[in-house]
């Protein structure tokens, strides 16, 4: 696989992009600033980014309850993201779904969503309309390790694989099913095997590496575009804070996220391989980092800033008309 320096800057970019968006975000929530539950993806910015790079605005992408790092891996506004999670106008859904329910159709986001195993059929859908229009466009839904043990994705990659559709299921296996380790929730104990079963292609990759993550994502994109069908990809990422802000983590290791930061950082192995082998100066991602620092400072204190939804806007989005 060749790889395009300019890609590769904008790849990092997204990557800091999540992480800076999150610390944030646990900041912000700590303060008692941000209304409602948020769900963070630090560990994983690999996965999603590596994902989506291989993605056009046209594809769509079906997401979870930890859905901020997709958003920000398929191109979603940063600010319209903050101004959703603050609940205030000119959110991506007009302040209405919070942290949660993130949209973005213009950007083939189909939606955040806090049903557990929700996005695969959504996403199926999507796949369905793309193959009776005749377009080359595929669809993708990410789903946790909990999730992969809901009947919805079952019933989603049979339907999938039945009908050849330009599907890929990308498994994001952070360890933890909200508070219970892998290792005991996980029947089989291989979800890429699991995949396997309905008839499709399915590998397993380090979702720390961009690189790999990338590579694989981008070889179930071809496969699905050429009208092979459906692919499965599952990404092994370590989840760095708790199942939501607040969790108090007492299934874990407390050195865990220790080890982790020092060792299984998605952005610092980026760096590592991108500086070493390809065209990247390090001053490059630097400048980077401070720019996306003064964005997130921005966007932040232009959501607080920003008014509410007014009292008549309880009535608009509630019912579509076809």
């Amino acid at each position: 696989m060749s790889y395009d320096p300019v890609m590769l800057l904008e790849a990092y970019r997204r990557m800091r992009a999540i992480r800076e968006f999150e610390e944030r975000m646990r900041r912000e929530v700590q303060m008692g600033t941000v209304p409602g539950f948020v769900h963070l993806y630090c560990g994983q910015e690999a996965v999603g980014v590596g994902a989506c790079m291989n993605l056009r605005d046209t594809d769509y992408i079906g997401s979870t309850h930890r859905g901020h790092g997709h958003c920000i891996s398929k191109g979603c506004d940063i600010g319209g993201m903050l101004l959703e999670i603050y609940c205030k106008q000119g959110g991506l859904c007009n302040g209405k779904g919070g942290s949660m329910h993130i949209a973005d159709l213009r950007k083939g986001m189909l939606g955040a969503n806090a049903i557990v195993g929700g996005a695969p059929p959504i996403a199926v859908g999507a796949a369905l309309t793309h193959r009776t229009l005749g377009t080359d466009g595929v669809a993708m839904a990410f789903i946790g390790d909990g999730a992969s043990n809901q009947g919805t994705v079952a019933e989603a990659l049979n339907f999938s694989a039945v009908l050849k559709l330009p599907m890929i299921f990308l498994y994001e296996n952070n360890g933890y099913a909200e508070f219970t380790g892998a290792g005991y929730h996980l029947g089989g104990a291989d979800i890429a095997k699991r995949a396997a079963s309905f008839g499709m292609p399915a590998e397993k990759v380090d979702g720390v590496d961009f690189f790999a993550v990338y590579d694989a994502v981008g070889r179930a994109v071809a496969h699905a575009r050429a009208g092979k069908g459906p692919y499965a990809v599952e990404a092994f990422a370590y989840r760095w804070y708790g199942h939501f802000e607040g969790d108090m983590q007492k299934y874990r290791d407390p050195k865990e996220v220790d080890r982790l930061r020092a060792a299984q950082c998605p952005l610092a192995r980026f760096e590592s391989r991108a500086t070493a082998e390809f065209d990247i100066d390090v001053s490059e991602l630097r400048e980077i980092d401070e720019e996306i620092q003064e964005l997130i400072e921005e966007k932040v204190a232009a959501a607080k800033a920003a008014p509410k939804p007014p009292r008549e806007a309880l009535y608009t989005d509630v019912y579509g008309s076809y």
